[in-house]
């Protein structure tokens, strides 16, 4: 049974009600995106978190960066305990969390990063949990859909970041050049060097530019975590 919080090193993360819990890939996400953050020459002032679920994603960016977020999230009660985790963090100036379904979100700001770790899966085995459905599958919020609301909102600089499946890639991809998304850097995560790729990091701009790639495994032969992951996850978990 997974754990009902989630200690990080700056603040606490309760998840009993969540559907979606805290995992290592998106804390992966997470970590990659506010190291990006961090040492791009770029002024990232205003931030959207799409699918914000426990509220994850926006604090560990907010660790790094006090420009504005806002956190939506379309189920209920993940909206309310990614409310009360933010306010119970040293962040709670910096979040805002929003209960909205983003095909009816409305706003006249354009974000300079928009990032989702979506939790739904098109076309995958549904669960009979509601709120799981809700969170993972539920079809008012496709990929199609999730692009064409982001491209609405994002600014003419702005970066998109999404955390996919790794079979999920070129779909989304090829879906995201309807609407001159273009891909700019491509993260391939594999669980260990035991394992395939599982995950892809994806960053996505208006403008057209060389496309970086890279690889990142979490684990080690002997289970251990790699140098690469503890240098991004150093500043988050409590024990690296």
């Amino acid at each position: 049974m997974p754990n009902h919080y989630f200690q990080f090193k700056q603040f606490t993360i309760q998840q009993d009600r969540c559907a979606m819990k805290v995992t290592t890939d998106g804390c992966l996400f997470g970590a990659v995106v506010a190291d990006i953050i961090k040492n791009s020459p770029k002024i990232f002032q205003h931030i959207l978190d799409i699918g914000t679920g426990t509220g994850l994603l926006s604090l560990m960016i907010a660790q790094v960066t006090a420009v504005r977020i806002d956190a939506i999230e379309i189920e209920k009660d993940a909206a309310e305990q990614a409310a009360e985790n933010v306010s119970a963090s040293l962040f709670s100036k910096t979040i805002k969390v929003i209960h909205a379904d983003l095909n009816q979100f409305t706003t006249t700001d354009k974000y300079d990063l928009i990032c989702s770790n979506p939790p739904f899966y098109e076309d995958d085995l549904r669960s009979p949990k509601l709120n799981k459905n809700i969170a993972k599958h539920d079809k008012s919020l496709t990929f199609t859909q999730l692009l064409k609301c982001t491209t609405a909102i994002l600014s003419e600089e702005g970066i998109f970041a999404v955390l996919l499946p790794y079979h999920r890639t070129a779909y989304f991809t090829s879906e995201a050049e309807k609407m001159s998304l273009h891909l700019i850097k491509n993260i391939s995560v594999r669980p260990s060097v035991l394992h395939d790729h599982f995950r892809s990091i994806l960053f996505y701009s208006r403008k057209k530019i060389m496309m970086q790639s890279q690889d990142i495994i979490i684990k080690k032969e002997d289970g251990k975590y790699t140098e690469e992951f503890i240098s991004l996850l150093k500043d988050y978990y409590l024990h690296l």
